[in-house]
């Protein structure tokens, strides 16, 4: 019990930090009169947004929690509203304090590259903690409850219940969240990018284009309050999840129970406070290297983290490395400290190896970027090819290197191997959150910049903050969906033994001679291609609508492009968030209905058995197909927008020749893949295996 109030006072000490961070960021200077008109204007179109998207995501959740207590009962409702409500909170402080930090970041870049960078990354560092805070918070407060004061027992089904029931909150608001905020932002950035850059050839974040104030309100609440909700139930689910996958794999007398279902408690904990200490590492070399700095703190925090977990792994487990606790369900094997421990290692290596070749596949500086970019001298077409070539190519690594980890973990460990890496890779979330929060600060720093009409000194280094800024958001991304690949590999080893708990009567047959495994599979193997599909295509609706009222104001008002008339940016900002709540509905969804359809379908069809084996076959279909569909669209898209930049650097003939204009074509079709569509296939494979979960609670409880 002493290492999860250890783990609370850690989530505590993350909130802290964040406030304080907060109170100096917020304190800091925000410019002339007219740079704080530029940054109202943007904080007034996300809280719009945000405010509308919640009540819509809200109405969605109490029909959820209703369902959620008329099937499972009072504690995972609650669970549920807590899971959900937190997500919400992590992602609106994450947008409240990047729409404020952006302005005062481009007035620090009046007076140095480190005092930009020093703020923008600050204020990431403040999404980046609270997520992990909260998340830790969520977690480890419900346990404590439910163990301590509950008087329940460390594995009690109830519990299991609970963290299931609390990641599904979380999962939800995610997905809502990603998508929605994804189709915003990109609805935004492709309709100004086809009227602004390419039609009315003006730069971008001109302040003569309608669409760019919506355009700047997309980066905060898609790249920052979207990735905020995404990572933090990336982050409960993994964690929670592996306490799960403990209670239910594992035979063990209680006190051990407990000691090891404490933890990858304490782990998030002390990861917390090495991503604090790494915070203040990001400082700019003799190089003026910005990734560089960048790096400095991740690393820092990486490496400090490997005492850190082996002394937290130390204490949790009494002291002793080399004991094996417990032992399988089936009798067979056990788990010592050390073995967790190189398991958890491993993790941190997935982490590194992630970071290194998202950023391969995504920097301006490396083959894959420069390819795309030499490809658009010969038009818009074969820059679109090269730029496909890339995000199928980008697949490759990330799963050599998640097949690796998966096959060293599993021997090592056992499916509980697994769970600890996965623990591990999302341990250092407070950082990698840092480094993503710290795009749309730049991004918008930029647009004031421009808008405001500071000197180009000033607007040269806002350009180099932001250049590294897609690189981070792409690394964060692909991030996500390595962790998402392990921790949903948990997921379907608690689905199975759920089964056999829940219906030990029952025989399911998952091999591949099943007809409804090979129909679970192929079901499984569309969903990820078809929500991608509904993302893409509302993108493409969305933007549709703000190219016509771009155009509308254009034609209806010389005045804009004489500079003698201000655009109508409210209008343009209403029209992007009506169409980006009504479009993330029916996508958002189909991760939660796919499962139930699925499992009474193929019952109703061939019996219980069948239906149950096809939801098992649907959850490692998705899981497969997922992570392909999302490292394509991610690494692709960032690919594809870094190769654009490469151009406006000076390359292939720089802003305004043809390659320019056929690598903004690339980027305009990268966009929704990597910022709507990619993205969010991350949240969707989870919660179509936590849906699966509370399916078999349901129907054991007679309820469904």
């Amino acid at each position: 019990m002493t290492s999860v109030l250890i783990a609370i006072g850690c989530g505590l000490l993350a909130v802290i930090y964040g406030f304080v961070t907060s109170r100096q960021v917020l304190g800091a200077s925000a410019g002339d009169a007219k740079m704080q008109e530029i940054a109202g204007a943007i904080q007034e179109g996300a809280k719009a947004y945000l405010g509308r998207q919640y009540t819509t995501i809200a109405i969605v959740g109490v029909i959820v929690a209703v369902i959620v207590a008329a099937t499972l009962g009072v504690l995972p409702t609650v669970s549920f509203l807590i899971g959900a409500v937190l997500s919400g909170v992590a992602g609106y402080v994450g947008m409240h304090i990047s729409v404020r930090a952006n302005v005062r970041t481009a007035e620090a870049a009046r007076t140095s590259l480190q005092g930009g960078l020093t703020l923008a990354f600050r204020s990431g560092a403040i999404t980046g903690m609270l997520v992990a805070g909260l998340g830790l918070l969520a977690i480890a407060v419900l346990y404590w409850y439910l163990t301590g004061p509950g008087g329940m027992a460390p594995n009690d089904r109830e519990i299991v219940l609970a963290l299931t029931a609390q990641a599904l909150g979380a999962s939800l608001i995610s997905i809502f969240a990603r998508l929605g905020g994804g189709i915003f932002t990109k609805a935004a950035d492709v309709g100004a990018d086809l009227v602004g850059k390419v039609e009315a050839g003006i730069p971008e974040d001109d302040p003569r284009n309608p669409a760019v104030i919506a355009d700047n309100v997309g980066d905060n609440v898609g790249d920052c309050a979207g990735m905020a909700a995404d990572l933090f139930e990336t982050y409960v689910v993994t964690i929670g999840l592996t306490m799960v996958s403990i209670a239910l794999l594992v035979d063990a007398p209680a006190a051990q129970l407990m000691q090891l279902m404490s933890l990858p408690l304490i782990v998030g904990g002390v990861c917390i406070i090495t991503s604090i200490i790494g915070t203040y590492f990001v400082r700019l070399g003799a190089s003026n290297n910005i990734m560089g700095a960048l790096y400095k703190g991740f690393w820092t925090t990486a490496i400090l983290s490997v005492p850190a977990i082996y002394f937290a792994t130390s204490y949790a487990l009494g002291g002793d490395m080399y004991t094996a606790i417990g032992a399988g369900i089936d009798g067979t094997g056990g788990y010592a400290g050390m073995d967790l421990f190189y398991c958890m290692l491993i993790g941190l290596a997935v982490t590194g190896l992630l970071v290194w070749i998202t950023e391969y596949y995504t920097g301006t500086n490396y083959r894959p970027v420069k390819s795309i970019a030499k490809a658009s001298v010969t038009g818009h077409g074969t820059n679109v090819i090269q730029g496909l070539a890339i995000s199928l190519e980008s697949t490759a690594l990330p799963t050599l290197v998640i097949v690796v980890a998966v096959v060293a973990t599993f021997q090592i460990a056992g499916i509980m191997g697994v769970a600890f890496a996965a623990t591990a890779l999302l341990a250092l979330a407070g950082m990698v959150v840092a480094l993503d929060a710290y795009g749309p600060v730049t991004d918008n720093a930029g647009g004031i910049a421009e808008m405001a009409g500071l000197p180009d000194d000033v607007r040269t280094r806002t350009d180099a903050l932001d250049a590294v800024g897609n690189t981070t958001k792409a690394v964060t991304k692909g991030y996500a969906i390595g962790s998402a690949a392990l921790a949903a590999l948990v997921l379907f080893g608690a689905y199975t033994e759920d089964l056999k708990q829940y219906f030990p009567d029952v025989t399911v047959d998952f091999s591949l001679s099943n007809p409804y495994v090979i129909v679970g599979l192929l079901l499984g193997a569309l969903l990820p291609y078809l929500f991608g599909a509904f993302g893409m295509t509302a993108v493409g609706r969305a933007a549709g609508a703000v190219v016509e009222d771009v155009r509308e104001q254009f034609r209806s008002n010389p005045g804009i492009m004489e500079g003698t008339s201000r655009p109508n940016y409210a209008r343009t900002v209403d029209i992007v968030t009506k169409a980006a709540i009504k479009e993330m509905i029916i996508p958002s969804l189909l991760p939660v209905l796919a499962p139930i359809v699925v499992y009474f379908v193929i019952t109703a069809v061939a019996g219980q058995a069948e239906g149950f084996a096809a939801v098992g076959a649907l959850l490692l279909g998705v899981i497969v197909s997922g992570l392909f569909v999302a490292i394509s669209m991610t690494s692709g898209g960032g690919a594809w927008d870094n190769a654009k930049k490469y151009i406006e650097d000076g390359n292939h003939g720089g802003k305004g020749s043809d390659a320019h204009k056929a690598a903004v074509t690339g980027d305009t079709v990268g966009d929704p893949y990597k910022d709507t569509a990619g993205p969010a296939v991350n949240p969707m494979i989870k919660i179509t295996n936590i849906v699966a979960l509370l399916l078999l609670a349901a129907l054991a409880h007679g309820a469904m």
